[in-house]
């Protein structure tokens, strides 16, 4: 122990090793009524380094060519040892990251996280979102499978709209006139590289901010508010060892259920890994329906929904925007929807209906019917942020109490 204790000395007086474990784990005082909503954090790192380690062992036997893509795909499945289960791994693992990622946003509309101070620790999680996004969107153009192939060909022919500079900036992005072999490398590239960077940057100051500000608890309440003759908050524990350990029983539940999916369900019924992308991509075989992987759909839904292309890109964009802008959309006097009115809790419901079905939409073929739905289900989501200033400021709230409570 003395040895440890004196590398442990020689360390901190040159890298502040001990502070920053002091800082964010040790004496960072977290609300002591954490719910089971406050699983999906620590879950989100958990399958993000899932996805960055499996992710460097694809990288040495993938190829990122038009030419070697599918092939080098299938040798990784059949020849590399143990290669299909790092394959359905990451697969899997793409798919439980937005598993996570939207349980902890729902979780942050639930209990208003978003609210002041926490406007930007919200903007930082936003930005992982949207990272996220072009993350997977780069990567599942890679396995270069005929959805891999038409998914992208949609997705980026929506370039084309913007006005003045969307052909030769759509050109840009393909790297040619048409989705090739230098797209593929193109696309590897910032899925290995580039956008990884920027997510883990973007992970790290969302969690800097989270503690510099503290992080919500299920009653709203600000537990710095409340301190001992020490400074410690009344209704805070420490992080360490309390949820560090009180986490490992998520994380038990939660790999029992992603195991189970990744050696029963790899492709989720066609949900997870879709059929058509088990065939090479073929410029000249279009498939039956063109859709996107389901964490896409709701938006996919959205751009549908509106029968002209530039005004779907629109509709698109602004559905990403305005949740962005969330924080001052709220004008609740307390943050969490146990003490808003009936009006915000039945809007949250209507909110989370509608993008859900804008999912399930996004993964069928359309017809007249199910546009129409679509439709409802796109006005009630922009109602939703568009109403908000006016129900928030004038719905009658029940009374916040002084100190958290351990149960509801």
């Amino acid at each position: 122990m003395g040895f440890f204790n004196s590398i442990m000395s020689w360390v901190d007086a040159r890298f502040p090793a001990t502070r920053m474990f002091e800082d964010h784990l040790s004496k960072y005082y977290a609300p002591k009524n954490f719910n089971i909503w406050y699983f999906f954090g620590s879950l989100s790192l958990l399958v993000l380094v899932n996805q960055l380690l499996t992710g460097v062992w694809l990288t040495m036997s993938y190829t990122p060519s038009g030419e070697g893509a599918f092939d080098s795909v299938e040798y990784i499945m059949r020849d590399v040892e143990y290669g299909w289960l790092i394959r359905y791994l990451h697969a899997v693992g793409a798919s439980a990251f937005f598993v996570v990622v939207y349980l902890h946003m729902f979780r942050g509309l639930l209990y208003g996280s978003y609210q002041k101070p926490r406007e930007l620790v919200w903007i930082f999680g936003m930005l992982i979102y949207v990272v996220l996004m072009g993350e997977a969107f780069f990567g599942y153009l890679l396995p270069w499978g005929q959805m891999s192939y038409w998914g992208a060909q949609v997705i980026l022919y929506l370039l084309s709209v913007i006005p003045v500079m969307g052909e030769d900036l759509l050109v840009w992005v393909r790297g040619d006139y048409l989705i090739s072999s230098v797209t593929v490398k193109r696309f590897f590239a910032l899925h290995v590289i580039a956008l990884p960077i920027v997510l883990l940057g973007l992970v790290v100051m969302h969690i800097i901010a989270l503690h510099e500000v503290g992080s919500n608890n299920p009653d709203g309440i600000d537990i710095k508010a409340k301190k001992d003759e020490k400074g410690v908050p009344l209704d805070g524990i420490p992080f360490h060892p309390y949820y560090s350990v009180h986490d490992l029983k998520a994380v038990v539940v939660f790999m029992a259920v992603f195991l189970s999916v990744v050696f029963f369900f790899p492709d989720g019924g066609g949900l997870l890994l879709e059929p058509p992308n088990f065939e090479p991509a073929n410029s000249m075989k279009t498939p039956d329906h063109i859709a996107p992987v389901w964490y896409f759909t709701p938006f996919y839904s959205i751009l549908r929904a509106i029968p002209n292309k530039e005004g779907g890109v629109i509709f698109l964009g602004a559905a990403l925007a305005v949740l962005f802008i969330l924080p001052w959309l709220d004008r609740s006097a307390v943050r969490s929807m146990r003490y808003k009115g009936i009006i915000s809790k039945v809007a949250l419901a209507i909110f989370v209906v509608a993008f859900v079905t804008l999912g399930y939409l996004g993964t069928q073929g359309p017809t007249e019917i199910k546009t129409n739905i679509a439709r409802v289900c796109t006005a009630l989501y922009f109602l939703y942020f568009g109403a908000m200033p006016f129900y928030t400021y004038f719905e009658a709230t029940k009374p916040v109490p002084d100190r958290v409570r351990m149960s509801h």
